[in-house]
Formats: C-alpha cells, structure tokens, sequence
C-alpha cells in the first residue's frame, strides 16, 4: 500500500476539484478490466455506474463481456472455487470475474446486480489495461471493437492502434503497472492523469 502524506492528499483534493469543476458529462457508465475506472469515478465523486469495480477480468474475458455486454448484463452470476484464491470468482455464464476485494459471494453478488442495473449503455466508455496476460492480438481485437470511446493503456507506444494509450513508467515491468498510484511521493498526480479522462468524457457530449 502506497503511503500518502497529509499534503499530498490535500494536494490530490484540489486536483479532483479542478477536474470535478471541468467535467459535464456526469451521468456516464465506465467499463475497465480491472478497479482503474472507479478509482477515476471516485475521484471524480461520482457514483459507479458499471459493475466493474473492486475486481478484474483476464483479458479474453473482459473482451467478451464488453463484445456481448447486453447479453452479459441479462446472465445470472455464479461461483466457482479455483485452487489457491480465497476470495469470489464469478462466473457469468462462460466468463470468469475475480472479485479480489469482496468478503464474500452475497457481496459481490449484490453489488454486481446492482450496478449492472445502472449501465447506460448510450453513454458508455470502456478502459482496458495491458497487464493480466494481455498480448499483442488482444489489444488488435480490443482495438476493432465497434466501441466509440474506448481506450487501453499500454507501458509502451503502439502506433497502429488507435485506442492504444501509453502511459510512462512501466517499461521495466513488461505491462502496465497499477495506473491508480501516485507518480511519486511529492506529486499530486497518479499515473492514470497522463490520460485526459475528464475530456474523454465530455467528448460524448459532442458526439
């Protein structure tokens, strides 16, 4: 866990307050792989829109879920035990979902049903992390999805694919690392801010 001095979350206040100021578009719903979207939409004081919090999915996975996501929102969550995690795994229908950071099954059921209830799929945005076993042929296929506001952060450059977004940092890891960190003990900003999410958003409302 990354300590955070005093200052600095005071600093990160006054961060958020400047991006809260600028965001119009609010009533969005955001899709990630993992907890990088709603640690943006808790920064931004919002409430989550998308049941994709607290947990993360493997890449061919979350492909799917977002490839099919009306289907997906009607299936009926299941568990499964896999040897070694203590913690809940979903499985809705043929995709599996890692709810790392839920006590239990009634939980994590709950809160899935919940949010997913909320998704406005007019006003949706999709966020994927090249970590977790992603390859090269995932970020293509994530890349041709017939999605308008899409984006997956990478830990380098890929030119010919236009929702790739490098965020610097993590070249020694050979993935993308943990976006929500802070870049360094005397900065306000996480590493996720490379990436102008706050415009992001409000592009919907030009569409």
């Amino acid at each position: 866990m990354q300590e955070i001095s005093n200052n600095q979350k005071l600093a990160r206040q006054e961060y958020n307050a400047k991006n809260i100021e600028r965001l119009k578009n609010k009533d969005y719903s955001i899709i990630a792989s993992n907890c990088t979207g709603a640690f943006i939409s808790h920064d931004l004081g919002l409430r989550f829109n998308a049941p994709t919090v607290n947990l993360f999915l493997y890449p061919d996975d979350f492909i799917k879920y977002v490839k099919n996501l009306e289907h997906y929102m009607k299936s009926k969550l299941t568990f499964i035990k896999e040897e070694g995690i203590l913690y809940p795994i979903g499985l809705l229908d043929d995709i599996k979902i890692y709810f790392m950071h839920y006590k239990d099954e009634a939980e994590a059921t709950q809160k899935w049903n919940d949010r997913t209830k909320r998704i406005n799929l007019d006003n949706l945005f999709v966020m994927m992390s090249d970590r977790d076993g992603c390859t090269l042929e995932n970020i293509k296929e994530f890349d041709e999805l017939p999605l308008k506001h899409k984006v997956i952060f990478t830990n380098k450059e890929y030119p010919q694919f236009k929702s790739a977004f490098y965020i610097k940092g993590f070249e020694d890891l050979g993935h993308i690392g943990d976006v929500y960190l802070f870049k360094n003990e005397n900065s306000a900003e996480k590493y996720y801010d490379d990436f102008d999410y706050v415009s992001w958003f409000n592009s919907a409302l030009e569409d």
